[in-house]
């Protein structure tokens, strides 16, 4: 990297003396051998190399201007190292160091990515094992919970058809991949997969993102703009926290789902898509309509295809087998190498109520990498909250009453005394895990 930029410092002058296109192509050229592939921002395939038709079994003219693998998807977060599953011609998967450069263009918005996969040496040790023996990915959703594989079938059921799906789940459980599950298994995976997060954005911001504008539309609408609709024709729309959409923008997402049209922000005539939308949340669309914050008219055209992930403390099995996952993903950073975990701290990981669920555990293998050095995750090397005692609140008397809402009232002040920890709020209520959860759920609390 430090070459690269010295390179281009000292040489300015003789670089801008050729056509960067040709310049580029010359370069490529001498790469054709290895495995190496760029794409844009949409994830579709700009370049692929001769040696990546050999690794894939997928041709050049086949590959051009489709969505790339799920493996190599190069986003703006995305590590420079990390170790993958490439799915080869034999049916089996090979283990390949993925190395990846952020492009972005002149503004400095995120343009796309190059991506050079090299092979690796990965040993035999008991964690890999276990990460491998038992377990299931899934396009890119790994699992060995039975809870799951209901949800696989659901994944793969819907995807044959063209219905909306609702993905229900609580933040960082995998929604956004189960939506790009969904889209690449079905005949639109070759056509575009975009996704929105509707509580990223104001309501005027998000209006002109999801359906575009035309020039003079408002200030600043020096050109047309295409919106997220027209860009996904005939491929995928996901939208994230779908619940969060202002009232006056669900009557226009309604407009699209029955008509299949839209008038841009600001325009005068219609535009025809075909989309496929998958919409997501972390709330009961139910109660929102009981609440008057969203149209039930929309909520029934939304989850013709329900489908609820379930927290990953209700998906136990999955958590060593998610943390041993991202370990790998680091150690193949070379940064450091993590090759067992302190008996103690493990303990500590498993017992973990994870209500920030995958995202939060993620998050806890990166922090244990940037803290701690050496070939052992030990507790120290977990965020402070892992260390701390595990004092159960001094018990309230909640004599639980009779009715239900006086009920569903002592459960609420048990969760907030115990800060959502269930078992601490189950104590609290002198009640079985396995009762407080069937009343929770009862509750929809």
């Amino acid at each position: 990297m430090k070459q690269s930029a010295s390179f281009l410092n000292n040489s300015s002058q003789w670089l801008a003396q050729f056509d960067h296109h040709n310049f580029l192509s010359k370069i490529l050229d001498l790469c054709t051998s290895t495995n190496i592939y760029i794409v844009d921002k949409e994830q579709r395939v700009l370049y692929w190399s001769a040696g990546m038709e050999t690794l894939t079994g997928l041709q050049h003219e086949t590959v051009i201007g489709t969505i790339c693998l799920p493996e190599c998807i190069i986003t703006p977060t995305s590590l420079s190292k990390q170790l993958i599953q490439l799915p080869n011609t034999n049916g089996n998967h090979t283990s390949l160091n993925k190395n990846v450069q952020i492009l972005q263009d002149q503004d400095g918005s995120f343009a796309g990515g190059l991506g050079l996969l090299l092979p690796c040496e990965l040993t035999t040790s008991e964690p890999l094992a276990k990460l491998t023996v038992g377990s299931q990915n899934f396009h890119g959703i790994l699992s060995r919970s039975p809870a799951m594989q209901d949800v696989f079938r659901l994944i793969e059921n819907a995807a044959e058809t063209t219905v909306t799906v609702l993905v229900r789940g609580e933040s960082g459980t995998g929604k956004e991949l189960v939506a790009r599950a969904i889209h690449d298994l079905s005949l639109r995976k070759n056509a575009p997969f975009l996704a929105i997060n509707c509580a990223a954005l104001s309501s005027n911001l998000l209006e002109s993102e999801l359906f575009g504008h035309v020039r003079g539309a408002f200030t600043g609408a020096i050109k047309d703009h295409s919106g997220l609709f027209q860009r996904a024709h005939g491929g995928t729309l996901f939208l994230d926290e779908v619940a969060e959409l202002p009232l006056e923008l669900q009557a226009k997402l309604l407009r699209v789902i029955q008509e299949r049209n839209y008038i841009p922000v600001g325009g005068s005539s219609s535009i025809s898509v075909d989309v496929r939308i998958v919409a997501a949340t972390h709330r009961s669309l139910r109660e929102e309509v009981k609440n008057g914050r969203f149209r039930e008219d929309l909520m029934y055209r939304l989850r013709v295809v329900p489908i609820f992930l379930p927290p990953l403390r209700e998906r136990r099995e999955d958590i060593g087998l998610l943390i041993w996952h991202f370990i790998h993903q680091h150690n193949a950073a070379n940064f450091r190498k993590i090759e067992k975990i302190e008996p103690h701290a493990m303990r500590t990981l498993l017992d973990h109520s994870w209500l920030g669920n995958i995202r939060e555990l993620q998050n806890v293998v990166e922090y244990a990498f940037a803290v701690g050095r050496g070939t052992t995750l030990r507790l120290s090397e977990l965020p402070p909250e892992f260390r701390e005692p595990r004092n159960v609140a001094n018990p309230i008397n909640l004599n639980l009453p009779q009715s239900a809402e006086q009920e569903a009232c002592a459960i609420r002040q048990a969760l907030t005394q115990s800060n959502n920890k269930v078992g601490c709020a189950a104590q609290l209520l002198a009640m079985s895990r396995a009762t407080f959860w069937r009343k929770r759920k009862l509750y929809g609390l």
